[in-house]
C-alpha cells in the first residue's frame, strides 16, 4: 500500500489573515512539501496540472524534475496530465526524460482536467473531450512501447517512422493511472489496458465511485488482465488534523468556508458526513480512511490533499508530521492485515521491469496498432 500527498498548486488568500501568497512562494512551498512527503516517510508526491490562475503547476514535469534532485526514493507523479490538450508526442518524451532523471521514480495519471476553457486555449473542442482522452492515449502507449511509430488518428497529424526519445528507461513506461471523477468511459479505459485506475473522490458520496470502481474492476477482469481484486485502485481524500478533533474543526472551518472549491455551499458537517473529507484528530483520520476498503476494496494507492484553500506552509508541514508519524504508520499495519495475497503492491519501476522481463507474448498487456485502438464504447 501506497500513501502520499497529492496539490492541486492553487493560489488562495488566507481567509484568517486576508495575505495571498505570490505564485513565487506558492511554487517554493510545494517544492518544500514534497521534500517533506519523503522526509516523514510517505512513499508518493503527485502535482496537478493547471493552465488557469488562481493555480501555478502548469510544468508538472520541471517541477518534479527539481523533487527528484533532491529526493531518493519518493515516487513522483502527476495528479492529473491533461491527455486532451497536450500532444502525446511530447507526453512520451518528458516523461521518458523525467524518468531517467528520477531513475524510474515517476508513474503519471491521465486525466481530462477540470476547466473547460483548457480546451480552446491549445486548440481542442471540449466536446471531444473523451474521443480525445481515448485517441491520444493510444498514441502515447504506442510511442513508449514501439521503437518506430507509423499512426493515423483523427486529432493530430500522422506520423511515419517516428522514435520518441529518450526512450523508457530500461524499456519499461511509466506506470499510468487513469483519474476520473465521473466517466465511465475513463474506467473502460483503463481496464482496457490494464492500467490503474485512480478515483480522486474528494467531492462525492462514495455510492458515486463504488460504481466507477466496480465497472473498472469488472472490464479489468473481462480483458483478461486478473481478477476484479488483482485491478490496480487509487483513491483521493482530504484531512485536516490537530490532536483534539474540535480544534481542527475550529481551525479549518474558515478555510473550508471560503476555499475555491467547495467554499459558500454545504456546510463543514454535511461535507464531512458525505465525502471522504476529515477534520478531526489523527485517530478519526485512521477510522474514516480504514472505511475505504470496505467500500471499494482493496487498493493500492491512497493519497491525501493538505495544502490547499490558503492554508499556510507551516500548518501544511504540521498536518505532514501528524500524518507520517501518528496516522500512516497505522494505516499500514491495518490495510496489510488480511489483505489476499493475490491483490498486488502498489506499482513500482523495479516491479513493472521485473514483471516486463518475466512477460512472454501471449501474457504481455495490449501493445496498440497502427491505428488508434481503444475501446470505442463502454461495455455494460
Amino acid at each position: 500500500m501506497q500513501f502520499g500527498i497529492f496539490s492541486v498548486g492553487d493560489v488562495t488568500t488566507d481567509p484568517t489573515t486576508g495575505r495571498t501568497p505570490s505564485e513565487h512562494e506558492r511554487i517554493k512551498a510545494i517544492l518544500a512539501i514534497a521534500r517533506k512527503t519523503e522526509e516523514v516517510g510517505l512513499d508518493v508526491f503527485a502535482t496537478g496540472e493547471h493552465h488557469n490562475p488562481p493555480f501555478v503547476p502548469s510544468s508538472p514535469t520541471t517541477l518534479l524534475g527539481h523533487v527528484a534532485a533532491r529526493t531518493e526514493r519518493l515516487i513522483l507523479s502527476t495528479a492529473t496530465t491533461l491527455i486532451t490538450t497536450n500532444d502525446p508526442v511530447k507526453i512520451a518524451e518528458d516523461f521518458a526524460t523525467l524518468q531517467h532523471v528520477a531513475d524510474g521514480r515517476v508513474d503519471v495519471m491521465m486525466g481530462r482536467g477540470n476547466t473547460g476553457p483548457v480546451y480552446p486555449w491549445f486548440g481542442q473542442d471540449i466536446r471531444q473531450g473523451i474521443p480525445l482522452a481515448i485517441e491520444n492515449y493510444a498514441l502515447l502507449h504506442q510511442l513508449w512501447r514501439q521503437d518506430v511509430v507509423d499512426w493515423k488518428g483523427q486529432f493530430r497529424t500522422p506520423l511515419q517512422g517516428f522514435t520518441s526519445t529518450p526512450r523508457p528507461l530500461d524499456g519499461v513506461p511509466p506506470f499510468v493511472w487513469h483519474g476520473s471523477i465521473r466517466s465511465p468511459e475513463i474506467a473502460e479505459q483503463a481496464a482496457y489496458y490494464g492500467d490503474g485506475f485512480f478515483a480522486n473522490n474528494i467531492f462525492w458520496p462514495k455510492e458515486h465511485y463504488k460504481r466507477l470502481i466496480g465497472l473498472y474492476r469488472q472490464r479489468y477482469a473481462a480483458y483478461g488482465h486478473g481478477t476484479p481484486e488483482e485491478a490496480y485502485v487509487g483513491l483521493g481524500g482530504q484531512v485536516f488534523m490537530r490532536r483534539r478533533s474540535q480544534d481542527a474543526v475550529r481551525e479549518f472551518r474558515p478555510y473550508f468556508d471560503n476555499a475555491p472549491v467547495y467554499g459558500h455551499g454545504p456546510s463543514l458537517e454535511e461535507f464531512t458526513a458525505q465525502t471522504p473529507l476529515t477534520v478531526g484528530s489523527p485517530q478519526e483520520v485512521i477510522e474514516k480512511t480504514l472505511t475505504f476498503r470496505e467500500s471499494f476494496g482493496d487498493y493500492q494507492r491512497q493519497l491525501f490533499l493538505m495544502d490547499h484553500a490558503g492554508l499556510p506552509l507551516k500548518t501544511v508541514l504540521e498536518q505532514l508530521d501528524l500524518l507520517g508519524e501518528e496516522v500512516v504508520p497505522v494505516l499500514r499495519r491495518e490495510f496489510a492485515a488480511g489483505r489476499p495475497t493475490n491483490v498486488p503492491d502498489g506499482p513500482t519501476h523495479a516491479a513493472l521491469r521485473a514483471r516486463a522481463e518475466s512477460a512472454t507474448p501471449e501474457t504481455s498487456a495490449v501493445t496498440g496498432t497502427s491505428e488508434a485502438t481503444a475501446p470505442e464504447r463502454v461495455s455494460r
